[in-house]
């Protein structure tokens, strides 16, 4: 039988570091305004701090997080947060706004530290992967979510430069926590870095249920990312017509959301994925349609927020939970795959909703979000049908 080789605590440090790490991509969304001001620049050239955040993660998670199963993945994680500690005080410090685009293209690219102990995580707990993975993705959730709450509170009583003062001593604190209390795992890989990258690319080639775990994840988190893009400017016009501070109080509702992923996770240990993965995109489905037929409703709404957020969470989590049992020696270039797949589809989700917007508002926003769940359904009922299909073929 598989052995446990993580403890409770050592799981929680995990989630809590994971959380810390990705909240730096999204500190800066609440206080671009400041900056610009401070910046002496366009809103144009301060909102391209937001961009290069993500252009970073984006580059870390191909060019970086393979290197877990190459590097020992404490190693590794030690210095992507040493590394993210030291871009961060230079935000703090900076006002010339090419050297923040700098400083912040460096914040994303670190900041995948959390894609790199997740892989770990599933490494070292053979026997309750999916709810471990869980917990771990609650705690990346949280972290996202609370940021952009932690930044305006941070900035309004004590400056912009304040916030990345605050998150360079978060990263410190958990990166003595994790040099002390973090395991690690041996790694596989001793080819060199153009192999690694080759081979990253193969696991997708590799292995059908990573492809449809790339299309159906991608897909719920561009559902994930339209919504929350387009519930901004709902709730900002009439009947509600909330401001800026109320609108993120909403945040705190898909928190309680996130903190329900990890029992999905226990359904994917169970063997019951694809039933699991059925119900979160109903419960998706449901959530968005309530939402778009009671658009005036602010319990709708709430309800709306909490129980999508619980299916896109579940569906990830069970994702990953699949993935990680294709092969443990190439867990974290199968992560790479799956999360730039994971982004991407967040990318696409946000660029057709504000299309949509814009055409249409919040009715055809909603409907586009409906066609991103069905399509995903849609790709899981054939993928099921095809693997049915090869085991009678081979009987």
């Amino acid at each position: 039988m598989a052995e446990n080789k993580l403890s409770q605590k050592q799981v929680v440090l995990m989630s809590i570091a994971s959380g810390i790490a990705v909240a730096n991509i999204y500190y800066n969304q609440p206080i671009l305004k400041d900056i610009q001001q401070t910046s002496h620049s366009s809103e144009a050239e301060a909102g391209i701090i937001a961009l290069l955040s993500q252009a970073g993660y984006g580059l870390g998670l191909f060019f970086l997080t393979p290197l877990g199963d190459k590097i020992r993945r404490k190693k590794l994680t030690i210095i992507l947060f040493l590394f993210l500690s030291v871009a961060l005080v230079a935000m703090a410090f900076f006002e010339n706004i090419h050297l923040l685009w700098i400083s912040s293209l460096a914040v994303g690219l670190f900041a995948v530290a959390a894609q790199v102990i997740l892989p770990l995580a599933a490494s070292l707990d053979r026997v309750s992967t999916g709810k471990t993975v869980g917990k771990i993705f609650s705690g990346i959730l949280i972290g996202v979510l609370a940021a952009r709450v932690l930044s305006g509170f941070l900035a309004n009583r004590l400056g912009w430069h304040s916030v990345y003062l605050f998150a360079c001593a978060f990263v410190l604190i958990i990166t003595i926590l994790l040099k002390k209390y973090l395991p690690d795992a041996e790694t596989s890989f001793s080819s060199n870095y153009l192999s690694l990258l080759q081979s990253t690319l193969y696991q997708f080639k590799r292995f059908v249920v990573l492809r449809v775990s790339c299309l159906v994840g991608g897909l719920m988190f561009g559902v994930f990312c339209s919504f929350w893009t387009n519930i901004t400017f709902h709730l900002s016009r009439k009947p509600f017509n909330y401001s800026p501070e109320e609108i993120g109080l909403f945040g705190l509702v898909a928190i309680g959301g996130a903190l329900a992923a990890p029992i999905f996770g226990k359904s994917a240990d169970r063997g019951k994925s694809r039933r699991s993965l059925f119900f979160s995109m109903l419960l998706v489905l449901a959530s968005v349609l309530t939402m778009h037929f009671f658009d005036t409703s602010l319990g709708i709404i709430i309800a709306g927020i909490f129980f999508l957020d619980v299916g896109v969470q579940a569906v990830q989590v069970t994702n990953v939970a699949r993935i990680y049992g294709l092969d443990a020696t190439s867990n974290s270039r199968i992560n790479t795959i799956y999360m730039t797949c994971y982004f991407i589809g967040g990318a696409l989700g946000t660029a057709l909703g504000l299309l949509c917007w814009h055409y249409g508002g919040w009715n055809l926003a909603t409907w586009q979000m409906v066609g991103f769940v069905l399509l995903a359904m849609l790709t899981l009922f054939v993928s099921g049908r095809k693997a049915k299909g090869r085991e009678g073929n081979s009987k």
